[in-house]
């Protein structure tokens, strides 16, 4: 498989401006999709339970991305990876699909 092109300007932009809020979509899912305690998320992701409680409310990581149909299922796959423990989702996972949706 072809490596995806990596420039540290977009892995920055990335990281500063749309991880947050694709981890605020992630822990709201786990919480209120799945029903899972604020305070198992947090241990899922290195969080403290303040930090998800905020995600949860949207009072942090919320610029309202526009999540694409390849992005939702990136954050499925995070979404069940952090629970089943297998992290097999990747930055540059994320990344390939924010571009995408970009690029259009």
């Amino acid at each position: 498989m072809k490596q995806p092109f990596c420039d540290i300007m977009i892995c920055d932009e990335m990281v500063r401006h749309y991880l947050p809020q694709i981890r605020a979509e992630v822990v709201s899912r786990m919480v209120l999709q799945r029903g899972i305690s604020q305070k198992t998320v947090a241990g899922y992701m290195g969080l403290t339970p303040a930090a998800v409680c905020q995600y949860v409310s949207r009072k942090r990581g919320c610029k309202c991305l526009e999540i694409s149909d390849d992005l939702d299922e990136v954050i499925e796959q995070w979404t069940g990876s952090l629970i089943n423990g297998d992290n097999n989702v990747t930055i540059c996972d994320i990344c390939r699909c924010v571009r995408k949706k970009q690029n259009k």
